[in-house]
């Protein structure tokens, strides 16, 4: 499989520009918001957990000098808090390009915290497609994304929005915030304070 995923995502989900479709967002789509919306509100999906496992080289790093951001792993029993986000499946033409570096659309049942349930799509970087770093050692991690820097700024930036944004929401994510911890202690040890 290819690493650009938009025309493969635009094949796989015919929806009409004007049908309203719910979106999940768990990364930088909680706090990079550049696309029209009807609605948002806090939610979850279950059965998967947030991992820094997905190499970028089109946002957050560049060929041969990879970034990591964020893609979700299968863990069932696991809760993962975000933001839903209601849009015109129109919108899909900019996000499956923004999203496009090995992330595939799916179904996922998302929950609201009023107890209600909606059927919506989340992008999803799985390990067969050709970006997947997969895990490795919190350290070696910490120093991939305190030095990748891409077309869309520092790798640190976003493992720190993410994470300032998770706060936000009152979501406690133990990977982003044990990771955030080792970056900005790499930094403080860096700086010399």
């Amino acid at each position: 499989m290819s690493v650009d995923t938009a025309a493969l995502n635009a094949a796989r989900h015919r929806l009409a520009d004007d049908a309203p479709v719910w979106l999940f967002g768990y990364g930088s789509l909680i706090y990079k918001v550049d696309f029209p919306f009807v609605q948002r509100t806090p939610a979850a999906i279950y059965g998967w957990e947030r991992r820094f496992w997905q190499g970028s080289e089109d946002h957050r790093g560049v060929p041969g000098a990879p970034g990591r951001v964020v893609t979700l792993i299968d863990s069932p029993g696991s809760r993962c808090g975000g933001i839903a986000y209601q849009i015109a499946a129109g919108v899909f033409r900019h996000l499956d390009v923004r999203e496009k570096h090995g992330y595939l659309r799916l179904w996922q049942a998302l929950h609201f915290a009023d107890g209600s349930t909606v059927d919506g799509l989340v992008y999803i970087a799985g390990p067969e497609n050709p970006g997947f770093l997969g895990p490795a050692p919190e350290p070696e991690v910490a120093a991939q994304v305190a030095r990748a820097v891409g077309p869309s700024g520092d790798n640190r930036g976003y493992l720190l929005q993410l994470a300032a944004a998770l706060r936000e929401l009152g979501e406690r994510d133990e990977h982003v915030f044990a990771l955030e911890a080792a970056v900005l202690e790499r930094q403080r040890s860096v700086s010399g304070g």
